[in-house]
C-alpha cells in the first residue's frame, strides 16, 4: 500500500538506474545495454558503480559469458521487474484485449488430469469467443509450476501448488477429491466398491516421481492396511486406457474420474476410505496481473471450472472426499 512508502527513502536513491538495471539483465553487457538505452558506455558503467553501491552487491561479475548477474541480482530481479512493467504499462498504456478480434498464444501449465477435465471446455470456449487464441499445455504438477512460470515457460499454472514466492498470485479455484475408477463389467464387482474387494485388487497410481506410493498409502497407513501397486506412471491420461484391459483399479481427482468414466464407460465409485482433499488454484506471476487478455483467461478458466470441476450435489453426496 502506498500508506507504506517512506518518500524520504526514495529521495536517497536514484531510480532513473533501475532501467539501466533492466537492460544489463537482459543483454548481460555493457556495450548492448548502451545501445539499447541509447547511452554512451561509459554512461553505463558509471550506472553500473552506482547501482551496486545502491544495493551493496557487484550485480553483475564479468566472465567468459559476459556479465553474469550475481544471486542479489536475480533477487532484485524477480521483486523490481513486476513493479517497473506495472509503471510502464500505467505510465504509456496497456494494449486492449478484444477476444473476437485477438491474435494471441497462451501458454497453460497443469497436471493431465486437470487437463483431460478442463481443456474440452476451453477449446469451445475459445472457439466460441476467441477464434485468433491458441493455447499450448505444458505437464505441469505442484512441484514444477512455479519454476515455469518464473522461467517464463508458462504463462498460467493450474494445479495445486505449494511452493509460491511473493512475486506469485494465486487465485483458489475448488477443492479436489478421490473416487475410484475399474471396469465394473470385466470385473463383476458394483459401485460402491468395499474395502475388501479394494484391497484385494492390483492398484494402478500415478506418480510425477515415478514411485509406488502416494496419498492412498498414506491413508492406509493410517489404519494399518496396505494395497498392492502393480503400476506407477507419470500420466494420469493412461489409466483408463490400461484400466480398460486389466483387472485393476484406480484412485483418480474425481473431476478427471467422471470424465474418464463416462468415454471409456467405466465403473466410478467412491473410495472406501477417507482420503485428504487438495486445493486446486490458478497461479501466475504479477508481471501479468493487469494485462488484459491474461484476465480474460482467467476468467475463462474460473467460469469453465465452476461448471466442470465442482460436483453437482448427488456427485457430493456419492463421492468421499469432494
Amino acid at each position: 500500500m502506498i500508506e507504506n512508502i517512506n518518500e524520504i527513502d526514495f529521495r536517497k536513491a536514484d531510480l532513473n538506474l533501475l532501467p539501466v538495471f533492466s537492460a544489463l539483465l537482459k543483454e548481460r553487457s555493457v556495450t548492448r545495454a548502451a545501445g539499447r538505452l541509447y547511452l554512451g558506455q561509459p554512461a553505463v558503467s558509471a550506472a553500473l558503480m552506482r547501482l551496486r553501491e545502491m544495493f551493496k552487491d557487484e550485480l553483475f561479475l564479468r566472465t567468459a559469458n559476459g556479465m553474469e548477474p550475481t544471486a542479489r541480482a536475480l533477487e532484485l530481479a524477480e521483486q523490481l521487474g513486476p513493479a517497473l512493467e506495472i509503471i510502464h504499462r500505467e505510465m504509456y498504456g496497456t494494449p486492449r484485449f478484444d477476444p473476437a478480434t485477438a491474435e494471441r498464444s497462451f501458454r497453460l501449465g497443469m497436471p493431465d488430469s486437470i487437463e483431460v477435465a478442463l481443456s474440452p471446455s476451453l477449446i469451445e470456449r475459445i472457439q466460441r469467443e476467441a477464434p485468433g487464441v491458441r493455447v499450448a499445455i505444458r505437464l505441469a504438477g505442484h512441484e514444477r509450476g512455479a519454476k515455469l512460470l518464473d522461467n517464463q515457460e508458462i504463462d498460467l499454472g493450474v494445479s495445486r501448488f505449494t511452493d509460491v514466492a511473493s512475486w506469485h498470485r494465486q487465485e483458489n479455484l475448488y477443492r479436489e477429491g478421490y473416487v475410484c475408477l475399474f471396469d465394473g463389467a470385466r470385473l463383476g464387482i458394483p459401485s460402491p466398491i468395499g474395502l475388501e474387494d479394494y484391497l484385494a485388487l492390483p492398484h494402478l497410481l500415478m506418480s510425477f516421481s515415478g514411485g509406488f506410493e502416494g496419498v492412498v498409502d498414506e491413508a492406509l497407513a493410517r489404519r494399518n492396511l496396505r494395497r498392492r501397486v502393480l503400476l506407477s506412471t507419470t500420466r494420469f491420461s493412461a489409466l483408463p486406457f490400461i484400466l480398460k484391459e486389466a483387472d485393476a483399479i484406480a484412485t483418480l481427482p474425481a473431476s478427471m474420474a467422471r470424465r474418464c468414466a463416462e468415454a471409456f464407460k467405466l465403473t466410478l465409485s467412491p473410495a472406501p476410505l477417507e482420503i485428504e482433499t487438495f486445493t486446486v488454484s490458478m497461479l501466475w506471476h504479477a508481471r501479468h496481473d493487469r494485462d488484459p487478455g491474461h484476465i480474460w483467461l482467467r476468467e475463462a478458466v474460473k467460469s469453465i471450472v465452476r461448471v466442470e470441476a465442482n460436483p453437482s450435489i448427488d456427485d457430493t453426496h456419492r463421492v468421499q472426499g469432494t
